[in-house]
């Protein structure tokens, strides 16, 4: 399976991620809708709301984002706030005895950048709201500049919710030592890859390592006393996922998949067959721009897709 790190136009794409100006251009192009459809579930509540039910119905979990980073504005913090406090809202009358819902927030969305307490206050106002709808909440990772900053506030929020979840990327070179520390009663970590564009010196950088890497990480976790995550798509560690976890004891009850919304739907469905948790990553939102460039550049297939798109539009 090809990973993000064989992208060799993944640097460009990445820088891209974070241009004004190509954002400008590539949010206009009608092209792009056909492929950001199959990433992101709309823009709308509503939107994101019906695919949720939709994989609700197939027997899948969800985990939705309301797209949107590196805010530094109040009023837009504050507004990803409140368009949280509303997707809870309507989940609450979806409540079941599964943890099946689930928000995922980005800290930069919620202020981080601007002041930490401001994201740290705003953190826990959607976790206290989730907490009496009986939604999980995971705080996703973003890149390595904001991790001691992420971690030291998920900390400080698990001391009155415990069941807080967090996302650890497997490139990153400290990640093997992240994983021993969180792998303690009750918590639940996210492991993905990752998608952001980092150097040599904090984060592996050929393949290999990367998935090396990841077999570590989630063996530790397996062998840990939380819920492992295990967030890919890749068959070698979903294969690694099911042999590390018979080893450890662990039922289909004690841990989970986790995949993007479009991408090995098919795969999803079969783990679903087999008894497996598999959540799906549902994103939405206006906002959406970063995050369908950092999926172009993980996958050439994704590109070649886009690439695709805009010669038939032609």
């Amino acid at each position: 399976m090809t990973t993000l790190l064989n992208n060799p136009l993944r640097p460009a794409l990445l820088a891209a991620a974070r241009s004004p100006k190509l954002q400008s251009t590539v949010t206009r192009m009608r092209a792009t809708r056909a492929l950001v459809d199959r990433f992101v579930a709309g823009e709308s509540e509503p939107a994101a709301v019906t695919a949720v039910d939709t994989l609700l119905d197939s027997g899948r979990f969800v985990s939705v984002d309301y797209l949107g980073e590196d805010t530094t504005d109040r009023d837009r913090a504050r507004a990803t706030v409140e368009s949280y406090l509303s997707l809870i809202e309507r989940f609450s009358s979806r409540r079941s005895n599964t943890n099946a819902l689930e928000v995922s927030l980005k800290l930069s969305a919620l202020g981080q950048g601007i002041d930490r307490t401001l994201a740290l206050e705003n953190a826990r106002t959607i976790c206290t709201a989730a907490a009496a709808a009986g939604v999980w909440v995971t705080v996703d990772a973003e890149d390595h500049t904001t991790t001691d900053s992420t971690l030291s506030i998920v900390r400080e929020l698990r001391v009155d919710f415990p069941d807080l979840g967090t996302v650890l990327q497997a490139y990153l070179r400290r990640t093997e030592a992240d994983c021993a520390e969180l792998s303690g009663p009750r918590s639940r970590i996210r492991l993905c890859k990752g998608a952001y564009n980092e150097p040599s010196s904090v984060a592996f950088q050929g393949a290999r390592e990367v998935s090396d890497s990841y077999l570590r990480c989630l063996k530790i976790l397996m062998d840990g006393r939380g819920y492992p995550m295990v967030a890919s798509h890749d068959p070698e560690m979903i294969e690694a996922a099911e042999t590390f976890a018979a080893a450890a004891g662990r039922s289909s009850e004690d841990f989970e998949f986790q995949m993007l919304y479009g991408i090995r739907d098919q795969e999803q469905r079969r783990l679903v067959d087999a008894d497996r948790h598999v959540r799906v990553y549902v994103p939405y939102g206006e906002q959406w721009y970063g995050y369908f460039m950092r999926r172009l550049a993980e996958r050439p297939a994704n590109l070649m897709f886009f690439a695709r798109s805009l010669i038939s539009r032609k």
